[in-house]
């Protein structure tokens, strides 16, 4: 009997349909998950009597930050480099001048210079040892745990610094901390705990199935598994701060969206690196170590640069961050 099937283009685009359906599952489930895993996980805390800004300063703070973690883990377990350590480099570039520049065209932003000078320096010294360890060629194991000893130092400095909320990433955790668990009717404890864990089941399928289409993706269109990581990946999993920050700048909070990206860029490198190295040591793609990382050092000098001496990250300040951007964009991609 002949087997009646489709035309070969026709198979092809079902695939390349499939393809992206399974990349906007994969991004879905990554940010939903990272959502039910900080309520149920912030719930849970609260129900043990932990305090709102510890809550916020802990699983807030690495909730925001669990998809760009668990894709970067994924992407290191599956032999792609390029999305492990892209997707670190990338978002640092885009929480600066992708959603730094959106925020500000929303609403100029002011700028705390007492927080600038511990956290935005605090920023810039995690984006240079995240270049010099790029520089040495691969993220092993000594320089992860190098990373979360550092990034462990930096917590208990900000929380005994910041016991009375007194800065912009402070305010910033303490009040996502008591939204997460003060608003809605109260649960349960097994429905807290169900949350906790559907949350880390679907962060984990969706950056596996996020990882999987973005190769797919790039073999198909003959792009480096590094720039799909810089950029389709790194904004993607990015998304939990674009919210934030664009929300803060409608509110007019500046000091939520600037406390936003400084401290998830600081994440980033310290928390996100760090795990993945201890995790699975990855080498780094040698376009990464020559180009990217410039772009986002040269990126964190410039936001600080602007902050401190204006104080303030204005409309002409935030056109400039997006013109970069899409510069940035455009080299990666010829």
């Amino acid at each position: 009997m002949r087997h009646v099937g489709l035309p070969v283009s026709g198979r092809r685009f079902r695939e390349q349909e499939l393809t992206y359906l399974f990349l906007v599952v994969g991004l879905v489930l990554l940010l939903g998950g990272a959502e039910f895993l900080v309520k149920g996980a912030a719930s849970l805390a609260t129900r043990l009597g932990v305090s709102p800004f510890l809550i916020g300063l802990t699983l807030v703070g690495f909730g925001t930050s669990a998809p760009e973690l668990v894709a970067s883990l994924e992407g290191a377990f599956q032999g792609y480099p390029g999305i492990a350590v892209g997707n670190v480099v990338g978002s640092n570039i885009a929480n600066i001048l992708l959603i730094l520049g959106i925020a500000g065209l929303i609403f100029p932003m002011t700028v705390d210079r007492g927080a600038l000078k511990r956290d935005g320096s605090m920023m810039l010294g995690a984006a240079a040892i995240m270049m010099g360890a790029c520089l040495y060629g691969v993220l092993s194991r000594e320089v992860g745990l190098g990373f979360l000893a550092l990034l462990s130092v930096y917590l208990i400095y900000t929380y005994r610094a910041d016991r009375r909320l007194q800065d912009g990433t402070a305010k910033l955790h303490a009040g996502e901390a008591e939204f997460l668990t003060s608003t809605g009717p109260k649960t349960s404890l097994l429905v807290e705990i169900v949350m906790a864990l559907g949350g880390l089941v679907a962060l984990v399928t969706g950056a596996s199935l996020l990882v999987d289409a973005a190769v797919e993706i790039a073999t198909r269109h003959g792009v480096s598994d590094s720039v799909i990581g810089l950029t389709l990946v790194a904004v993607g999993t990015s998304l939990p701060e674009v919210a934030t920050s664009v929300l803060a700048a409608f509110r007019r909070q500046s000091d939520i969206a600037i406390g936003n990206v400084v401290g998830s860029n600081i994440f980033n490198v310290l928390g996100i690196a760090g795990m993945v190295a201890v995790v699975k040591p990855v080498p780094v793609p040698a376009d990464i170590a020559g180009f990217d990382i410039w772009v986002m050092g040269a990126a964190s000098l410039l936001f600080l640069v602007f902050a401190w001496t204006g104080s303030r990250i204005g409309r002409v300040e935030a056109l400039l961050l997006l013109g970069g951007y899409g510069a940035y964009v455009t080299v990666l991609l010829q």
